[in-house]
């Protein structure tokens, strides 16, 4: 029997407010908690085995991946929260960046997309996205989560349809244009399903399958992963003068990790000058000691003259996976609990379908085997 099977023939409980003595079959079940997501959102939230098919990766397949962006979530969502009000857009497109990125601001696509919301370089442009040898904007939470608040408020305007403006957001307003037109005016997401690129059409049942997940794990045994610091436990300080990021982690006595975590935007330890003051996120029981010693700390900071190598982690193994009937690329890399990018990356010139029978190299986490 297999996981699915196994889920299929588990009752599972009606959350004691709504009846406490009721048990329903999974799909009957998930239907109804998207029905009560969607019934306060604009965005539609359809159940139909599209959906089911990634429910089902999230809480059988990739359970401890799910548990971590959960604990991300608690870090990431406030702050997705308030510029989306800001934007008056809404709130639940949060779910799009566990589908964009897992909440990982440091998250690189094959193309270049890069941070929680994955622009290329050309949009970052557009938005005003400041990227240079230091710097990063796309992987700044602030900066990257307004310039997306801005372009999903732009294909909005362009559809008048959420379905269709987040196709858009994964391929770009042309092929969904193109389905439009192929389907002579069509504009039903589910309509245009087989005229959208595989991408698009895995991408909507993945959102809301997303935002099934983030609201309803703890019904499958699921435990948000710990994270370093809540928001609300920090705080920005100016930094008017390069600083070295290492340095001051030992000056204030607080972990480099815990520095990276808060400030994904610098990407070698080093904050440059720039025309205007930087931000720099600390614990805020942090910022008043590195207040106290920033002069010092500008005055031993030098600018990097070689860019260190990003760090390769040692722990995986590689596997050669034989491709079977149903496999995507998403899902696998769902199943394997990497990203595309990484795919992509350990198979160079790999195409965006698969057939079954293709063998691919993954490095993954010997629990993942």
């Amino acid at each position: 029997m297999s996981l699915i099977d196994a889920i299929e023939n588990l009752p599972i409980f009606v959350p004691t407010n709504q009846t406490d003595t009721a048990r329903l079959k999974p799909d009957l079940y998930f239907e109804c908690q998207l029905a009560e997501i969607g019934r306060n959102s604009p965005i539609d939230f359809d159940y139909n085995p599209h959906v089911r098919r990634y429910i089902d990766i999230f809480t059988i397949e990739r359970r401890e991946q799910i548990s971590k962006m959960i604990g991300l979530a608690n870090y990431y969502f406030p702050l997705f929260d308030d510029v989306f009000s800001k934007y008056q857009l809404p709130l639940e497109l949060k779910y799009l960046a566990v589908v964009e990125s897992a909440l990982n601001p440091l998250a690189i696509s094959p193309t270049g997309a890069v941070g929680l919301w994955q622009f290329k370089i050309n949009t970052s442009k557009m938005f005003n996205l400041q990227v240079n040898n230091f710097v990063d904007e796309r992987m700044d939470p602030l900066k990257s989560t307004e310039a997306a608040a801005q372009y999903l408020q732009y294909l909005y305007r362009t559809f008048n349809d959420w379905s269709l403006a987040l196709a858009a957001y994964n391929v770009g307003p042309g092929p969904v244009r193109n389905a439009i037109e192929r389907a002579n005016g069509e504009r039903n997401f589910w309509k245009l399903y087989p005229l959208l690129p595989e991408s698009a059409q895995n991408y909507v049942p993945a959102f809301i399958a997303a935002a099934y997940v983030m609201n309803n794990y703890h019904e499958h045994g699921i435990t948000p992963a710990p994270v370093a610091l809540a928001q609300s436990q920090t705080d920005t300080v100016c930094v008017n003068k390069p600083l070295d990021l290492n340095l001051m982690a030992k000056a204030i006595d607080i972990d480099i990790n815990i520095i990276r975590f808060l400030n994904p935007t610098y990407r070698y330890d080093y904050i440059p000058e720039g025309p205007s003051p930087q931000v720099l996120r600390l614990p805020a029981d942090k910022t008043g000691l590195f207040i106290r010693k920033s002069k010092e700390l500008y005055l031993n900071t030098s600018k990097p003259k070689v860019l260190p190598a990003l760090a390769v982690d040692s722990t995986l193994t590689r596997k050669v996976y034989t491709v079977k009937n149903g496999d995507s690329l998403h899902k696998l890399a769902m199943q394997f609990g990497c990203t595309l990018q990484d795919i992509y990356r350990w198979n160079p010139g790999l195409d965006s379908t698969i057939t079954a029978g293709q063998n691919i190299v993954i490095w993954v986490n010997p629990k993942n085997l």
